[in-house]
């Protein structure tokens, strides 16, 4: 179910990866586009809590958990059994209820042209916000000689 992928666009782990860092109000108002064609939503879940951060210790290669990060989570289902997810960093269950609006959405119709433009907007945003980020990283460098 999860690794299935749309007839356009990313696969459905990186499409949850985009919109887990979308842009909130963006995220929020294509979602509610998309609520009028949608019926009746049945929601599974919807809170928050506190997820462990795992970790791989890069000399022993053993994984540890790095201590816990909190999240809002919405799981929601449509009559017919589709299923949509949506699970955000921090307190905002507006948020991951879109994240789910949307999953939900293409789990039950496939992508729409407005879906997939929405997705590839962010995902160009997120690769210019990771780009910078990794600019302002590689600035801190500093580069040791060895005696």
């Amino acid at each position: 179910m999860f690794s299935e992928t749309p007839a356009a666009g990313p696969g459905h782990g990186e499409m949850l990866d985009i919109l887990a860092r979308a842009r909130p109000d963006r995220l929020k108002q294509h979602a509610e586009t998309l609520l009028s064609a949608m019926g009746e939503i049945s929601v599974i879940a919807n809170r928050t809590g506190l997820v462990m951060v795992p970790m791989r210790d890069t000399v022993k290669y053993v994984d540890f958990h790095l201590g816990e990060v909190l999240v809002s989570e919405a799981h929601i289902a449509d009559a017919a059994g589709h299923v949509g997810y949506g699970m955000v960093t921090g307190r905002d269950l507006e948020r991951a209820m879109a994240m789910a609006v949307i999953d939900l959405s293409v789990a039950a119709r496939g992508q729409d042209d407005a879906t997939t433009s929405f997705l590839e907007q962010e995902r160009s945003h997120l690769a210019a916000v990771d780009e910078e980020r990794m600019r302002q990283v590689e600035a801190t460098r500093v580069e040791m000689e060895t005696f």
